[in-house]
């Protein structure tokens, strides 16, 4: 079953509607839950009145800011979130109040009984504001030094990147601005919270991240770990925008314990925007030098980005910004510096091709101008500077499989790049860029011991395998890897395995799906527990038929020794295997080696494997209106070995759709803090008719590290989609793009900057 092309095996149950997702789920006298905002960016709460709400007949329990005191976060190093507001609010749509009633409606009409008296303060609206010094009030967080709204800072520099580009023959520069945008996934954020015996509570929920919200839940309730049980059902989307703990799954279980009743909420596609979490908007100015013949000799960038009113993954997207611009390319003189600010907004998280996707734009636009003006041919000027496999970069960053060079050959020969590339009428143009990513984290969130990832696999007298994963499947496909992972080591057919995901009460901890970390090391767990599990069979078969283990061969729902002697059924096999001990399990873990340097920073990017790609985007641009029309799109992608190739297939097609969003239409938009295009109406994401077609190409390299060889394909293929397309425009119309998304007016202001001598 490994490389071979896999339907998934709840794909049956999606399309026929029979999947149950969160909302599904229906607990008997369930209580709905509404949510009080604030109205204000920013404001000190003076008084919150839920008494009248109380006293309503049809509402059953209600809570404020001072019943969840405890801050919590993804991040123990930044936990500066309140499950509701204390003393004051920090973004329009923030909560303050919740209300648990007998139907949504009565809930909704509750809100409207509680008063709350607030002192508007000054808002910080851009990170211009948050990077300058202010007075107190002006503080969103008292943390932030000197009176400013700095969350984080970062900065390394290995070399002396400055000097590097002081002494460069070829130097380009340029200031760059990403706008911020949401994740766009299909199902609303729900929450089910279910009181049990004991003081316990099962929260089921749309999460990405079952065992981090299970220990953000006990420490906001102060209960015992063991008294939560997270559950993640059927999950329609995510791309990292819930892979954090969030305030209203903690609600939801506190007003669960406190009513003795099951609590359910299910958001507007409004409060899912006012949640965000989605990717920061970015101001960056970056500088690249190379040498006459096209080699990259330094490079330095000074990052902004926006994190919005709270932390969540913001400290790992300060040093992704800069730490993941050390590939696929040598580049041995190298710094960075990156400040996240705190602003009167949404927080911004992490999102797919998390902290890397607008840097790599703007490292990529560089090197096409670097290229243009050696005369030199954009491919060829990234032939020369690529990263071989098994090496060190400047940053300590350890390079096992690179399929890079593969990847840009075959986008290059496919879109007949040679023949093409500036040479193509006025307003139609090819463009290209590559990219770089990690297959997962070296570091957990919490430091600790514990494995990264832990699979059990159990064998039980009726011949079926279970396999038990705290790892998310969040439509990625993991529980169908399990699955196929369990046929190929004992030879079954697909439905003798059954999956059990993401349940902390029935599964072992996997810390969940984010950093594109899940087929690395969840599917190693399981590898390491399915072969266990194998050897203990074939062990019990030898010693019943006097014969050797490793003779033994697994395959069609047969054991058989290589010379005959044994030739087995698998329900024989399970048989002598479970004689007189029952049923069995082995368990398999993941623990990343020890990577990395020892400087401040040294952690951040650190991965087992990375994954690489290339990507050639063919445009065309109405020079008339601007507007542009992505003809088609050629990716490749580096992922080790393809354990589903149809997974991965799909994989890429998502994040060359999900780069096209953001390159060309997706903008949070807002005014005075409050978002302006909170549904799907005014956030404008590309539709089918909007999609180009797509040519994909799976580059195998083999990782030596990973299962079966395999490393990440869920993100990394994000990274080149995005500079294709402006490296594109530029060769259609001869301008370039630093400001995204790359909208019709944009494209049309600096045609016509361009005409009157001021943009180059």
């Amino acid at each position: 079953m490994i490389g071979k092309a896999t339907p998934y095996i709840d794909a049956q149950a999606k399309v026929t509607g029979t999947a149950r997702y969160t909302d599904d789920f229906v607990e008997s006298n369930a209580l709905h839950v509404a949510f009080m905002r604030s109205p204000f960016a920013h404001a000190r709460i003076l008084r919150v009145d839920v008494s009248a709400a109380e006293r309503s007949p049809l509402v059953k329990a209600v809570a404020v800011g001072s019943d969840l005191p405890t801050p919590f976060g993804i991040l123990p190093i930044s936990a500066d979130e309140t499950a509701m507001a204390v003393d004051k609010v920090r973004f329009i749509g923030e909560i303050v109040a919740a209300v648990a009633a007998e139907s949504r409606e009565a809930a909704a009409a509750a809100l409207q009984l509680i008063n709350v008296d607030y002192e508007e303060l000054p808002a910080v609206r851009s990170p211009e504001q948050a990077l300058s010094k202010g007075a107190p009030e002006g503080q969103i967080h008292a943390h932030s030094r000197d009176l400013t709204n700095i969350h984080k800072r970062a900065e390394l520099s290995f070399n002396d990147p400055q000097e590097a580009l002081r002494s460069a023959k070829h130097v380009r520069s340029g200031e760059f601005s990403f706008a911020g945008v949401t994740h766009g996934f299909t199902e609303p954020h729900a929450t089910i919270a279910i009181p049990e015996a004991n003081g316990c509570v099962t929260v089921i929920s749309a999460t990405q991240v079952p065992h981090y919200l299970q220990r953000a839940i006990a420490k906001v309730l102060a209960i015992p770990l063991h008294r939560v049980r997270v559950i993640k059902p059927t999950l329609g989307g995510g791309f990292g925008g819930k892979s954090d703990p969030f305030p209203h799954e903690i609600i939801c279980a506190f007003l669960a314990q406190k009513s003795g009743r099951a609590v359910r909420c299910n958001f507007s596609r409004e409060e899912v925007f006012l949640t965000n979490h989605g990717r920061h908007p970015t101001t960056l100015s970056m500088s690249l030098g190379c040498d006459d013949v096209g080699k990259i000799e330094g490079l330095w960038t000074d990052v902004v980005i926006d994190g919005g009113a709270f932390a969540s993954f913001g400290v790992v997207t300060t040093y992704y910004n800069g730490v993941l611009l050390q590939g696929p390319y040598r580049i041995d003189r190298f710094g960075f510096r990156t400040r996240r600010v705190y602003t009167n907004k949404p927080q911004s998280g992490a999102m797919r091709g998390h902290g890397a996707v607008n840097s790599r734009y703007a490292v990529e636009t560089l090197i096409d101008m670097l290229a243009h003006d050696r005369g030199i041919d954009p491919c060829d000027f990234r032939l020369r500077n690529f990263l071989p496999k098994n090496t060190l970069t400047v940053g300590q960053l350890r390079i096992t499989s690179n399929g890079v060079q593969a990847c840009l050959d075959a986008v290059r020969k496919k879109s007949d790049w040679d023949n093409r590339h500036g040479k193509l009428p006025f307003g139609r143009g090819l463009g290209v860029a590559c990219g770089f990513y990690i297959s997962g984290s070296a570091l957990p969130i919490i430091w600790n011991r514990q494995p990264q990832s832990v699979v059990h696999a159990k064998l039980d007298f009726d011949g079926s395998i279970v396999v038990y994963s705290g790892a998310s499947d969040i439509g990625q496909g993991s529980d169908t890897m399990f699955a196929q992972m369990a046929s190929n080591v004992l030879g079954l057919s697909l439905d003798r395995i059954k999956v059990v995901s993401a349940d902390t009460k029935l599964t072992p901890v996997d810390l969940g799906s984010y950093s594109s970390r899940v087929t690395f090391m969840a599917g190693n767990a399981a590898k390491k527990a399915l072969d266990k599990l194998r050897a203990e069979v074939a062990l019990g078969i030898a010693q019943e038929k006097g014969c050797m283990a490793e003779e033994l061969e697994f395959a069609d729902e047969r054991v058989r020794s290589k010379d005959g002697s044994v030739d087995l059924s698998w329900d024989e096999a399970v048989e002598i295997a479970t004689a007189m001990r029952g049923a069995f399990v082995e368990s398999g873990v993941y623990i990343s080696p020890k990577l990395g340097g020892d400087f401040k920073g040294s952690g951040a990017g650190l991965s087992p494997s990375y994954s690489f790609g290339a990507c050639i985007a063919e445009v065309d641009v109405d020079s008339l209106t601007g507007q542009v029309r992505v003809v088609k799109i050629w990716s490749a992608h580096d992922c080790g070995r393809a354990l589903n190739p149809l997974a991965v297939e799909g994989q890429i097609e998502g994040s060359v759709h999900m780069g096209l969003g953001q390159a060309l239409y997706e903008e949070m938009k807002y005014k005075d803090g409050r978002v302006l295009n909170a549904n799907f109406c005014d956030y404008q994401i590309p539709t089918s008719l909007d999609t180009p077609e797509i040519d994909v190409t799976i580059i195998e390299s083999e990782d030596p590290e990973g299962p079966y060889g395999a490393k990440e394909a869920g993100e990394g293929p994000i990274h080149p989609v995005l500079p294709a397309i402006g490296n594109a425009i530029y060769d259609a119309v001869c301008v370039r793009m630093f400001d995204l998304p790359m909208t019709p007016d944009r494209i049309l202001r600096a045609m016509r900057d361009k005409e009157s001598g001021a943009h180059s």
